[in-house]
């Protein structure tokens, strides 16, 4: 009869619930047909147990799913709450995040780190101004591969000190044979602030938001006590 194959659809055609609208029916709606089946079967030719069996089965089998839904959406909030927390704590330390970002405040650079892949026999570093114009180049010399940090004196290659900002670099290297090293770069900061983007937590660092899931290495810091002293005085 018409309820029985309505039923049956729903129940096996659980991927089709999630195509529209329409179509998405919940434990009670699945109940309900159940019951107005029951209510409407032909007494002459009833509904075999084996049916009625497999159809509870299937009422079941969907509460579960619900069930297991709304599970997954409180752990999802829960998990959100415990990033939103721990963003919060990032405040006042400094971190190193995937990047090619160098800042000079008050004529002093931050150092310039980076990651070779190999042993590299040259490793010559170009600092590069907001314009794209080449500011200064360092010839490192050989390095090992891993993590390095090259100092940047923040003048530019006439000698001058140049102007407080963020500067960009690029890392050149190769190996003994002339074979390029690759390198990835890295960019340090101190977390000042945490801000919440369409379900997505951003820490502000360097004037500039950076996910969280990009953060490579907590390098120190501790958040900032002025208002716990303020409060005790």
């Amino acid at each position: 009869m018409a309820t029985t194959e309505m039923i049956g659809t729903v129940a096996s055609g659980g991927n089709n619930a999630t195509t529209s609208a329409s179509s998405i029916v919940g434990k009670e709606d699945f109940l309900k047909l159940l019951v107005t089946q029951l209510q409407y079967q032909d007494p002459l030719n009833p509904m075999e147990s084996t049916e009625f069996t497999a159809q509870l089965a299937q009422f079941s089998s969907l509460e579960q799913l619900t069930n297991v839904n709304e599970n997954l959406e409180y752990i999802q909030l829960y998990q959100a709450s415990i990033n939103n927390a721990q963003a919060v704590d990032f405040i006042g330390k400094t971190i190193k995040t995937s990047g090619d970002t160098v800042s000079v405040t008050n004529g002093v650079s931050e150092d310039i780190d980076f990651e070779l892949t190999s042993d590299a026999a040259s490793v010559t570093v170009s600092v590069y101004d907001g314009s794209g114009t080449l500011v200064a180049t360092i010839e490192a010399g050989d390095m090992t591969a891993g993590k390095q940090t090259v100092s940047w004196n923040a003048e530019n290659q006439d000698g001058d000190v140049v102007s407080d900002g963020d500067y960009t670099f690029e890392v050149a290297a190769i190996d003994a044979e002339g074979n390029t090293v690759e390198a990835s770069t890295f960019t340090t900061a101190t977390v000042t602030g945490v801000t919440f983007e369409n379900g997505t937590t951003y820490l502000i660092a360097g004037g500039k938001k950076v996910a969280m899931g990009d953060v490579v290495e907590i390098l120190g810091g501790s958040t900032p006590q002025s208002t716990n002293e303020e409060t005790e005085s």
